[in-house]
């Protein structure tokens, strides 16, 4: 990727460079080398991220494949896959596409593919990209005579590998009963055009922060899950040598990690796909994460990776500040962003904003921070001071951005990542 003045959060002023120079240039974001807003990756938390969900992982001898749509980026894929997952999550074709062409080896599409465009996509990154291993999901025998539609109009040779979805009810996708799970696996087994290789569900949606609550649901999607397998194996209609079991969202993955190796005939592989780890947020991933961390005992917990540098622009009355972000630039749909530190420009160092400063409110550029009009000077903010802000659901704020410094602690830019929404 080329970086130039056509992009958000790189000098209009300065000559294109690619992507790899930009942790070559010196830049300093304290400095003001780089227009604000800017959404920036800091280098320690993401090494820290990395190691730790590898350890999670490799101690309960579990593999991952994060789910990239988080990020979209595919130089987080490759740090990702060297720290050891065994291949990355999407959501769409596009975006299994987009992995495909940086390097991804194993791909699975985590939700349903049934349009002839998609399957005609899907098919194509097969052949054109030797050992790429892709699997989808499917929940319904309406999907599957949609697939066997295509296959046959196409006169196909591509077999793809599914993975059954078992759902929750009230919930996303998914077959809601076992019996209508089993018809539906026997289906697949007589089809000409997919092949069974395991068992997929998501429990993201049970998360409350409740732990018997959380515990007793999840426990009890996971025993569907466990009976589903294990009745699919005594009929023969997995069709690979290695079952795969797969779940595991940002939220409460370590209530679903004890339940994806079950003792079957065949070797399993549980595979969670939890995808906001590697940035974590300052809110909402935060809260899920303390209540994982109480289950666990653990000391240390992911770290959030991920802020939104902007400045004050305008102190128009007492107790307002209007910041330089909006929501074009930030997550907001599940909270609004918080402010985290504040530095004047050219400081070394930032400090932290006193804690009566709120962001309320966000229009599409601007923030509104609210403080104590009656707090002493000092504690109040200053025109062109500029101001970190932690996020809330890092996903929302990826597809804002076409690119993305990584930053040292003392916020130089050590590297750079793309985005590819």
């Amino acid at each position: 990727m080329q970086l130039n003045g056509a992009i958000k959060g790189y000098p209009q002023h300065l000559g294109a460079i690619a992507l790899e120079e930009a942790g070559h240039q010196g830049w300093s974001v304290l400095a003001g080398d780089l227009p604000l807003p800017l959404a920036v990756l800091k280098a320690d938390a993401l090494e820290h991220n990395l190691a730790w969900m590898r350890e999670f992982c490799q101690s309960r001898g579990l593999d991952i494949a994060p789910h990239g749509k988080t990020t979209m980026s595919p130089e987080l894929y490759a740090r990702q896959l060297a720290a050891g997952a065994w291949g990355i999550s999407f959501a769409t074709v596009f975006q299994a596409g987009v992995g495909a062409r940086h390097g991804v080896p194993r791909i699975i599409i985590a939700n349903q593919v049934m349009q002839a465009a998609d399957l005609d996509s899907l098919a194509m990154l097969l052949r054109d990209h030797e050992g790429l291993q892709a699997y989808f999901l499917v929940d319904s025998l309406a999907q599957l005579g949609l697939i066997e539609a295509w296959h046959q109009a196409r006169s196909a040779t591509t077999v793809f590998t599914v993975l059954l979805e078992l759902g929750i009810e009230g919930k996303r996708t998914g077959c809601r009963q076992h019996d209508a799970a089993m018809e539906l696996a026997r289906a697949i087994r007589r089809s000409p055009a997919v092949q069974l290789v395991g068992i997929e569900c998501y429990e993201g949606a049970l998360a409350t922060c409740s732990h018997d609550s959380d515990r007793r649901n999840v426990d009890a999607l996971m025993q569907r899950v466990q009976a589903l397998a294990r009745a699919c194996e005594a009929e023969d209609l997995f069709q690979t040598p290695e079952i795969l079991l797969s779940a595991g969202g940002s939220a409460i993955f370590d209530l679903v990690a004890p339940h994806l190796l079950p003792h079957l005939q065949r070797p399993v592989r549980g595979i969670l796909r939890s995808g906001c780890y590697l940035t974590h947020d300052h809110v909402s991933y935060r809260r899920h994460l303390r209540c994982v961390q109480e289950r666990l005992n653990l000391r240390e917990s992911l770290r959030p990776a991920l802020e939104v540098i902007c400045s004050v622009q305008s102190c128009p009355e007492p107790g307002l500040a209007i910041l330089s972000m909006g929501k074009r630039d930030v997550s907001y749909d599940l909270d609004l962003p918080v402010a985290l530190w504040r530095a004047s420009l050219g400081d070394r160092q930032t400090q932290p904003v006193p804690g009566h400063w709120r962001i309320t409110e966000l229009n599409d550029q601007h923030a509104y921070l609210r403080f104590e009009s009656q707090s002493p000077a000092h504690e109040q903010p200053q025109v062109g001071q500029l101001v970190g802000c932690g996020i809330s659901h890092p996903c929302t704020t990826f597809d804002k951005w076409r690119w993305m410094p990584v930053v040292s602690a003392d916020y130089r830019v050590v590297d750079a990542v793309s985005i590819h929404f």
